[in-house]
């Protein structure tokens, strides 16, 4: 069946179908000739639905061959998949009771009365108490799902749902592997190792004719009693998948309900907070479509501003002459991470000649849902009274950028762009009128409260022209690529800040963690040779959670680039670049902050026993074969000492230059907290003098 499917493309779809439908047709006829051989009520009965369903799929495919062979192959594999399962799940196992006597024969002592009567009672109780352990595992899986969908607060359609329904699987993934790969393990380790004590034991227990039994033999017997209870248990889950995966919730669902009460207390977490876990799927989702979704919304608001030259321009006041700006990137965890480096941000904001902000990527984590905007975005800026501009990371997407453009579009823009992005979808899509009303009216109702000045974009993406300055801040999507529509814009308004010093702002950086990301992204390659071609001096990204900066020096005549990667505004760290630094980095200077001594530091101060064995694969080996990068988010302690940073860019023409001045929890960078490559820092400067890249303006 395998092969047949990979090849699929190359049959012919008519012959393809009803080849499976036979295929599903003698499996359906064979279940039910089974199910009349079967003596038991509950087998017969099981064995009917499975040829009752085979039926079932290959009337379906006969009915629907009409329809694409390649949907009609997709559902039959998924079809054949669940049979497949089905068939395990069902197929006749051990009993208790055949559990219990297997395990006493191999202990030699099945003939023994004394053991036959401790087997027997062992398999009435558990037989007695197993309806009870069912409902108990069952209890505990509904009150998980209810603790989810009462923290995430799904806006309940079913697809609101999914994200509290993966969570929840996500607490029984852990709570099987907790049992799986640390309970079990134990058990069977220790009871191996000391099966010599089991059948010494047995022997003294056994011998015919002692009959009185004092303390020592009740000990005896409650120890051998529940060592052959458990054993009971394993040998019949090894048997069965149902018996194993009822076992397994049963043993690890009490942690995984600890760690869900209590992964809140220590902050957002990647690995161990399930409620984040549906990330993934918004991801592979989101990703198919985020380029045609955004085309859309780009034809819907272009014609309402077709008399503007730049209809994606937006104008904060106090442009002319010099002004400076503020750009973050990776905000909205909305834990102490992103609130350790509030009141440097409203400082700096707070200065006469800031005009506006820019959040340069992810705004809100993990899914940018509305519900998390207040906790993650309006209360962490509450303060900020000049303009907040902003694009899109990836987490931004997982909602279809619904909540992001309620809270940064113009209502106008923003009622436009979702109802086109439903329509690219073709209404098939939870995202009705009143739905888009209430995002709307909610974004307007926090920015009354939290007085914090949005809504002024008309898409994910904005220019920005001064007399001497351009700034263009692009959508880079999910997959670090730009829809055809983006793509014009981009080229008119890099057409329209020539001659202009020029700064780009990006969701995904051209260099990270010491390497360049365009390698095996030419899409992606292409838009930094555009941008180089068009003379864009400084270009700044998000994505990466921290500092880094990137320089070659360019040939002669031709002015050289600045990269900086300013992710690091509140979320988790990615502390990979720290811990793995490459021996040759892919530009000649380079700089990174923090550096690997006050990364290490932290993380020996501050991981506990049970995750050593986690930090001294990292330091060691690199966390061969994944990456420190992947593994470093087991360290994401939300207590100081915080790395978080973000810059100012000061615009002054009266000097010729720009200078970008990066901002720490602290104030100010020093040179000494940042690694860096010979010649970074200019001739002169000491470790504890400020952090300033100065560019001149041509």
């Amino acid at each position: 069946m395998g092969a047949l499917v990979i090849s699929a493309p190359f049959m012919a779809g008519g012959a393809l179908v009803l080849f499976l439908s036979v295929s599903f047709l003698i499996d359906g006829v064979g279940h039910l000739a089974a199910a009349l051989r079967q003596p038991e009520r509950r087998e017969r009965l099981l064995a009917l639905l499975g040829g009752l369903a085979d039926l079932a799929a290959a009337a379906l495919l006969l009915a629907t061959r009409r329809i694409s062979a390649t949907w009609l192959v997709t559902v039959a594999a998924a079809l054949r998949v669940f049979g497949s399962a089905w068939s395990m799940a069902v197929s006749p196992v051990h009993r208790v009771a055949d559990a219990s006597k297997t395990i006493v024969d191999d202990l030699g002592i099945g003939d023994r009365p004394e053991a036959a009567e401790l087997r027997d009672r062992i398999a009435a109780e558990e037989n007695s108490r197993a309806p009870s352990d069912r409902r108990a595992t069952v209890g505990f899986i509904a009150t998980l799902f209810a603790i989810h969908i009462a923290r995430m607060a799904p806006d309940g359609t079913l697809l609101g749902l999914v994200a509290p329904g993966v969570a929840l699987l996500g607490d029984m993934l852990l709570a099987i592997l907790f049992a799986v790969v640390i309970v079990i393990p134990v058990f069977l380790s220790f009871r191996k190792s000391t099966r010599w004590l089991e059948r010494w034991v047995w022997q003294w227990y056994l011998p015919v004719g002692r009959h009185e039994r004092d303390w020592r033999h009740h000990v005896a017997r409650a120890w051998l009693a529940n060592r052959l209870r458990i054993a009971v248990r394993l040998r019949q889950a090894r048997y069965s998948i149902p018996s194993a995966l009822m076992r397994s919730l049963a043993m690890g669902l009490p942690v995984a309900a600890i760690v869900a009460a209590s992964v809140p207390v220590w902050g957002m977490s990647w690995f161990f907070d399930t409620e984040n876990w549906a990330s993934g799927i918004w991801n592979s989702w989101a990703e198919a479509r985020t380029d045609k979704w955004r085309e859309a919304m780009v034809h819907t608001v272009t014609p309402d501003a077709a008399a503007s030259p730049s209809p994606f321009a937006v104008v904060p006041p106090g442009l002319s002459g010099d002004f400076a700006f503020i750009v973050i990137g990776d905000t909205g965890e909305g834990d102490a991470s992103q609130h350790a480096l509030r009141d440097q941000l409203l400082a700096v904001a707070d200065h006469d000649d800031v005009r506006f902000l820019v959040i340069s990527s992810d705004v809100v984590y993990p899914n940018g849902s509305m519900n998390d905007y207040e906790a993650k975005f309006w209360l962490p800026f509450k303060g900020v009274k000049k303009p907040v501009y902003a694009i899109p990371g990836n987490h931004d997407w997982y909602d279809a950028l619904e909540a992001f453009l309620a809270t940064f579009l113009e209502a106008d823009a923003a009622r436009a762009t979702m109802q086109a992005r439903a329509r690219a979808d073709l209404k098939l899509t939870s995202t009705t009128s009143s739905r888009i009303d209430g995002l709307i009216s909610e974004a307007a109702r926090l920015r009354l409260e939290y007085e914090v000045p949005t809504g002024f974009q008309r898409g994910p993406f904005f220019e920005l022209q001064a007399d001497r300055f351009a700034l263009v801040a692009i959508d880079t999507g999910i997959v670090k690529r730009l829809d055809p529509a983006e793509r014009a814009w981009l080229d008119s308004a890099l057409e329209r800040a020539r001659g202009k010093f020029t700064m780009a702002i990006l969701g995904h950086p051209f260099y990270a963690g010491g390497y360049d990301q365009t390698g095996d992204h030419e899409d992606f390659a292409a838009l930094k040779q555009l941008l180089i071609g068009h003379g864009v001096s400084v270009v700044m990204a998000g994505d990466t959670h921290d500092l880094e900066y990137y320089f070659d020096p360019p040939p002669p005549g031709r002015p050289g680039v600045h990269y900086f990667v300013n992710g690091g505004g509140g979320a988790d760290m990615s502390f990979g670049t720290a811990l793995d630094w490459p021996p040759h980095a892919a530009t000649r200077e380079w700089a990174y902050y923090p550096d690997h001594a006050a990364v290490a530091a932290k993380i020996e101060a501050r991981t506990p026993w049970w995750k050593r064995p986690a930090w001294w694969w990292t330091r060691d080996a690199g966390a061969w074969p994944f990456s420190a990068e992947w593994l470093s988010a087991v360290f994401d302690y939300n207590v100081a000492p915080f790395f978080q940073s973000f810059f100012e860019v000061r615009v002054e023409p009266s000097e010729g230059r720009v200078r970008l001045l990066p901002y720490g929890v602290h104030g100010r960078l020093r040179w000494k907290d940042l690694a860096q490559s010979p010649g970074v820092r200019p001739a002169g400067v000491g470790d504890h003098d400020p952090v300033e890249w100065l560019v001149p303006m041509r």
